[in-house]
């Protein structure tokens, strides 16, 4: 059974084909893009499934940022905690673990017990605490996001709480002569601690990263201070994509 899997992200659209549960096909096409070149509109949203190149499928699921952007005429759609949940259980085999799923404008902490969902915590009113702020902070630091990621000794303190603010603070920072490293340290440590109040109630020994921040070296780094085992799944960014094939598949 081959089933189509769709996560209409908030900046990427990332599109999964799996046949009897093997990944045959995957793809990242920006979301304006998507919305623009492989979609019409008629009361649905029609997705020209031959423009993406996947071939032909079973059955197609689709999930993502926003109610509107599910309405999918092909497509049945998921909510978003359910197919991260489904994903992560997927790519991990495990029963019992948090996942926390860091996208670029929205933050999920999903309590998985015995493979089921217990609990959840959102954060999608701030992006400072998300993947868009890593990306605007590399902008001002005039670093690579990927080398940003790296730095995580000896950090200095931040203290504005928002996405906007912060990018003054950070010019102030280099105008006191601050090195890059030690800011690319404070950008990462300043993302870990606002996003440790959406932990505090999970009590797990295990964690599991998903979303575009999975890969950041800084962020695992701080988090083994309250985890036995820190895990960045294999394929982060296609996490929800993967649990709509799970689901598509598992309860066809």
């Amino acid at each position: 059974m081959r089933v189509l899997g769709i996560d209409l992200g908030s900046r990427e659209v990332k599109i999964v084909l799996q046949e009897n549960h093997e990944t045959i096909f995957k793809k990242k096409i920006s979301t304006m893009s998507f919305y623009r070149d492989f979609c019409t509109y008629d009361g649905k949203i029609i997705v020209d499934v031959n423009k993406i190149g996947c071939g032909t499928f079973d059955r197609a699921v689709s999930t993502g940022y926003g109610k509107n952007n599910t309405d999918l005429k092909q497509f049945e759609p998921i909510n978003e905690i359910k197919a991260h949940a489904y994903g992560s259980i997927f790519q991990t085999q495990m029963d019992d673990y948090v996942l926390l799923d860091i996208g670029g404008q929205d933050v999920k902490a999903i309590k998985i017990e015995n493979r089921l969902t217990v609990d959840i915590e959102l954060n999608d009113r701030c992006a400072a605490s998300c993947g868009r702020y890593l990306e605007n902070m590399a902008q001002v630091l005039e670093v690579h996001l990927d080398e940003l990621s790296t730095h995580f000794e000896a950090p200095v303190e931040l203290n504005s709480t928002c996405a906007v603010f912060s990018e003054s603070e950070l010019i102030g920072r280099i105008a006191e002569g601050a090195t890059t490293e030690v800011l690319c340290a404070s950008v990462n440590y300043s993302l870990y601690k606002r996003l440790k109040p959406l932990l505090t109630n999970f009590k797990s020994k295990k964690i599991v990263l998903s979303g575009g921040v999975a890969k950041n070296m800084a962020i695992q780094f701080y988090l083994k201070s309250d985890y036995q085992e820190v895990i960045s799944l294999e394929d982060p960014q296609f996490n929800g994509a993967i649990g709509c094939c799970y689901y598509g598949s598992r309860f066809s």
